[in-house]
């Protein structure tokens, strides 16, 4: 890979890409959002956009959903995420009917499968293709341009069985903030208003860097998928001279080198290669202060298999949700964990788990995951990363086309 020129290659792609699409839940006027994508890149090197995101919302805490059936998160880069997700569902679903000699499937298709079957019984990428994210800017939290200016003050803590976030840090002496114990530490989104149990994108990007893009359901059908490149773009209201590359090594990657020892094969620290792209065109540069921008409340998602939606980041739902129809199926999101366990349920299952049983909700078909969870529970097990949230008891226990009736406002946290 020739790095000087990889990062504009990635960017060129990923811009032409987003230009190809309609204006729906694009910015309008002075309105700026946050660009982030998934690339594939062949053995000989060629780059293709595979699922992209834009947005900088997400929900806060009193909006939470028991019944999956909102998007919490609609910050770009978890957008683009769960468009990947949806991507390797359909992939996997096409082995699969290529596997049981189903008729329908183009050549193209058969030619151009990323899986292939390995050793362990789960897919993997086959022999020389990789994956490559894209983002607009640093991302949010610990990379952001604002951890590095000042003290962070959106840290998460836990309080017994209870979560909140510390919006004013502790730990000052003489006035002097001892911001040694909290360096590289887990926080939650930015935002004004009701307070977001979501977590910030660094640490979500570190995590990836851990456990693998596939999170927990996918797990059962696929290895580990760890990203070769990370490529962000340059900022406006930064110097040349600012090492974006080392920066990004610095937050999304040895804040996990501690676990190399711990974690177990298939499982690793896994080390992309950082690279800078040229500054993003207008609709993607923010103000230097948060309060000075203007961001598009809309999130657009689009990926290779056909997904194309746009939702309200600050609803997590489709983009012309009435009031009235709110809680309709037909305003949930492609994306929401309510339709991605539809999708999981829908493949032919291989492992001799209980997946295709009604009566077993998300919660537990992650749970299942064992492998996973065993690695997922050693990235939070120490420094930095063992104040990363809860999950709200019963926040996940939901069934497949479970109907939503009113949102839970309070909720204790596992212990």
């Amino acid at each position: 890979m020739d790095t000087e020129c990889w990062g504009d290659e990635v960017s060129k792609k990923v811009l032409w890409q987003y230009k190809s699409l309609p204006k729906k839940g694009k910015p309008q006027g002075r309105e700026v959002t946050v660009l982030a994508a998934f690339l594939i890149s062949s053995p000989s090197k060629d780059l293709e956009v595979v699922a992209l995101g834009t947005g900088t919302k997400c929900i806060g805490r009193s909006l939470l959903s028991p019944h999956g059936d909102i998007v919490n998160d609609s910050h770009a880069e978890i957008v683009a995420r769960r468009a990947l997700l949806r991507f390797f569902y359909t992939e996997v679903l096409n082995k699969q009917k290529c596997s049981d000699g189903i008729e329908g499937l183009r050549d193209d298709v058969f030619n151009n499968f990323l899986f292939e079957l390995g050793p362990t019984g789960k897919y993997r990428f086959r022999e020389g293709w990789q994956l490559h994210l894209y983002i607009s800017q640093l991302p949010c939290g610990d990379a952001s341009l604002s951890s590095c200016h000042s003290v962070p003050r959106n840290f998460f803590s836990r309080e017994g069985n209870s979560l909140s976030s510390v919006d004013e840090p502790n730990g000052f002496k003489d006035g002097i903030y001892d911001s040694l114990q909290h360096i590289g530490r887990v926080q939650r989104k930015p935002g004004r208003g009701d307070t977001t149990l979501s977590v910030s994108c660094s640490d979500k990007i570190a995590r990836w860097n851990a456990v693998g893009v596939q999170g927990a359901l996918l797990s059962y059908f696929l290895q580990p998928v760890y990203l070769s490149s990370i490529t962000v773009g340059r900022s406006p209201n930064t110097s040349e001279d600012f090492p974006l590359e080392e920066h990004l090594k610095s937050c999304l990657y040895d804040r996990i080198l501690p676990l190399s020892e711990e974690l177990s094969s298939p499982f690793q620290v896994n080390k992309p290669i950082f690279l800078a792209a040229s500054v993003p065109p207008e609709e993607f540069q923010h103000s230097e202060t948060a309060s000075s921008t203007l961001t598009c409340g809309y999130s657009v998602c689009w990926n290779k298999s056909g997904l194309h939606e746009v939702i309200l980041g600050t609803t997590g739902r489709k983009q012309g949700t009435s009031a009235k129809g709110a809680l309709s199926p037909s305003t949930q999101s492609s994306f929401c964990k309510n339709r991605l366990l539809q999708v999981f349920l829908s493949l032919k299952h291989e492992s001799k788990v209980r997946c295709l049983a009604a009566d077993i909700s998300y919660r537990e078909l992650k749970d299942g995951a064992q492998a996973y969870n065993i690695a997922s529970k050693i990235f939070k097990g120490g420094p930095p990363f063992n104040n990363w949230p809860l999950k709200p008891l019963g926040y996940e226990a939901f069934f497949q086309g479970e109907r939503c009736s009113e949102n839970v406002k309070t909720w204790k946290c596992k212990p």
